[in-house]
């Protein structure tokens, strides 16, 4: 039996063990899914209170449930965490699930992904698969990764291991779409890391899609979020042009929606947060600018998504004017951090970069998020949340919704507070005097 035929039967009797590396927003999840379907999975973490926590089944990723963490972790031991990366010679496939941060020029910090791909090159074992799952540009599994790992191994990809990219598809709060029935993308390099790939994923997620090649499925990641940047800076740019025109954007989108073909409504918001969708555009933009290819429409959306923050502050500043009140010296609430509404997520949060220049304009800035209690923003200072109570949001001179999360009494609020920004369509169906709500 060959080496290929051997890996396949191994899955088929269920006796992979899976490695993880990095046991964030997208490992962790991934992991919980492979165990519960009784596959061996280790997971890597170089944080050690991390790694102490999962093995404590204590959770700290909202996705994954209680009561999933603590059935593969202390009842059937199917899962655990360790920092000691030279057990990835236990693995039979590892799966990459680092972040891909920007630095501050705006290029991709692939530092994790290298550190990920040195730990694999010098633990692994032979006839061991690899998947990159993080968001990164296309050919980096190839061109990046691949000759990290041979040279740190000695082996030969294709031969002694083989190598694939899945792109992750993580939607935090999705009560519909986890890990386990969300579609996976795989694509492995070479004929035989495909059928190994597919075979592996095929444990533990219910549709895969396969594709020829790691950068088929790298773009495949970019194109998903770069499509949802441009329709939404579009409809974010139509906002604007519309609350100039006395034009409500809302009633606009939802009677557009209306139409069966040809339309998908996409919503307005002080900008876009998350890791993904801010962030992959640069990663197109880095290798384009490698082959002297120009990416005109991506990065004119991706210039209308960085103005809105200051756009909003625009905005928060007209309507204290109309209330005779300046910026400077007004106390500002803002409702919400998260980058999404319940989630517990500020990555990117375009409500931190509103905050952030409200506050240099002289503005008295307080926030509620009734899931981020502490944040900071990108330069390090520490936001520590109030309690909204009659009082605190009496006392605010302006109000502004920046997530709208379901929990809150949105009647409540807008009844208590003297004026509102709603940059999110938090305020649909309250009856109150127009000269008191602001929409975007």
């Amino acid at each position: 039996m060959g080496v290929v035929d051997s890996f396949l039967a191994k899955i088929e009797k269920k006796e992979v063990v899976i490695g993880v590396i990095g046991l964030g927003y997208v490992g962790l999840p991934l992991a919980v899914t492979f165990a519960r379907k009784g596959v061996k999975v280790l997971g890597f973490e170089k944080w050690d209170k991390r790694a102490a926590q999962v093995n404590e089944a204590s959770n700290y990723i909202g996705d994954v449930k209680d009561e999933d963490l603590m059935l593969v972790v202390k009842e059937t031991k199917k899962f655990a965490a360790t920092t000691d990366f030279s057990r990835l010679k236990e693995c039979d496939a590892i799966m990459i699930c680092v972040p891909t941060p920007l630095d501050k020029f705006k290029k991709p910090d692939m530092s994790f992904i290298e550190s990920s791909s040195v730990d694999i090159g010098r633990n692994m074992k032979k006839g061991t698969l690899v998947s990159l799952e993080s968001t990164t540009y296309p050919t980096t599994t190839e061109d990046f990764m691949k000759p990290i790992i041979e040279r740190e191994s000695g082996m030969k990809e294709g031969v002694d291991f083989w190598i694939c990219f899945s792109p992750e598809r993580v939607d935090p709060g999705n009560h519909n779409y986890k890990t386990e029935n969300t579609p996976k993308v795989v694509g492995g390099l070479g004929p035989d890391a495909q059928k190994i790939a597919m075979g592996v994923y095929g444990l533990a997620i219910q549709n895969l899609h396969g594709v020829s090649s790691p950068r088929a499925a790298e773009m495949v990641k970019i194109l998903e979020n770069t499509y949802r940047l441009v329709n939404i800076s579009l409809v974010n740019e139509l906002a604007l042009l519309a609350g100039k025109m006395d034009i409500n954007i809302w009633e606009v989108i939802e009677a557009a929606k209306t139409k069966p073909y040809g339309f998908q409504a996409f919503y307005p918001g002080p900008g876009i947060g998350g890791h993904c969708i801010p962030l992959d555009p640069f990663y197109l933009e880095y290798i384009a600018k490698g082959i002297n290819f120009d990416l005109t429409m991506i990065n004119t959306a991706g210039n209308i998504n960085n103005l809105m923050p200051y756009r909003m502050m625009n905005k928060i500043a007209f309507a204290l004017n109309r209330h005779c009140k300046a910026l400077n010296g007004s106390k500002v609430l803002f409702i919400g951090v998260a980058y999404k509404p319940d989630i517990d997520d500020p990555r990117e949060s375009p409500a931190l970069l509103v905050m952030e220049q409200v506050a240099k304009k002289g503005a008295l800035v307080s926030y509620h998020d009734p899931y981020i209690p502490r944040v900071k923003d990108e330069h390090g200072h520490e936001w520590v949340g109030v309690e909204l109570s009659d009082r605190s949001i009496a006392e605010a001179d302006c109000v502004v919704f920046t997530t709208n999360h379901s929990c809150l009494d949105v009647d409540w609020i807008v009844r208590m507070a003297k004026l509102v920004v709603d940059t999110r369509n938090a305020v649909k169906r309250v009856h109150i005097e127009d000269s008191k709500v602001f929409k975007l």
